[in-house]
């Protein structure tokens, strides 16, 4: 697959990975219908232990459940290889968890017409998000570093609210990262390596529609040094030599 232009929603699949999301997915599900109607909605189900697939599958998603749970990126992983097998043009990865804004669909897929990756970022004039502390020093350090790689701006490395195109869809249904950030760093690192171009637009994000984040103090205390390895871990890996050159 090799595109450029406006996107044709219909060719777009809206990717939601969920892990015991059963409170919020059918508001979230509700919300991407009514601003992206003609695109199809998966939820990959990662193993759940509630009722978040029937819960999806009655809000009109299609479902795909994982046996146990293996994370945001091997969940991914999943959804990449499901667009890729589907012909899907386009993929968005939307949070189940209700923080990001469907609203911003549009904008995520425009910025396709000029690139393979674009990432929301939540840093921008408008925005109220706000981090601070060693959280905010990562998200610091990993954007000067990609950014250096790709010799454009990425503010925003650590945002799972981003969309994919043709030729990302094709190598990360082959070659996606499963471990701790390898859903945001370590795919753009492995997207950057391979020549992808990755631009960025303006987002919003809200706090968790249901539950609450895992974040606590010990996590933020040990979150620079753990992306930090993340990031030099994907840089250090070889590409991956079954894939060939074909996007």
């Amino acid at each position: 697959m090799d595109y450029r232009g406006p996107m044709d929603s219909s060719r777009v699949l809206i990717a939601i990975p969920a892990w015991n999301e059963e409170g919020s997915i059918a508001d979230v599900i509700g919300k991407v219908t009514e601003h992206l109607p003609q695109a199809g909605i998966l939820v990959v189900n990662d193993g759940s232990t509630d009722k978040t697939a029937e819960v999806a599958a009655a809000a009109g998603a299609a479902v795909v459940s994982l046996p146990f749970n293996v994370g945001v990126g091997g969940a991914m992983r999943t959804a990449f290889l499901y667009a890729k097998r589907e012909g899907y043009q386009g993929l968005v990865q939307v949070d189940a968890d209700g923080q990001h804004d469907p609203a911003d669909l549009e904008r995520l897929l425009v910025g396709l017409d000029g690139a393979d990756i674009v990432v929301g970022t939540r840093f921008h004039p408008n925005s109220m998000y706000f981090v601070g502390g060693p959280r905010r020093w990562a998200m610091v350090l990993l954007s000067k570093a990609l950014s250096r790689m790709s010799k454009a701006t990425i503010s925003d490395p650590t945002s799972g609210f981003r969309s994919a195109g043709p030729k990302a869809i094709d190598l990360f249904a082959v070659n996606y990262p499963a471990e701790y950030l390898g859903d945001t760093v370590g795919s753009l690192s492995i997207a950057i390596r391979h020549g992808l171009v990755i631009d960025e637009a303006p987002v919003t994000m809200y706090y968790r529609a249901i539950g609450r984040p895992s974040k606590n103090a010990l996590w933020s205390a040990l979150y620079l040094g753990r992306a930090s390895l993340a990031l030099v871990a994907t840089v250090l890996k070889k590409p991956n030599q079954s894939r060939g050159d074909e996007t």
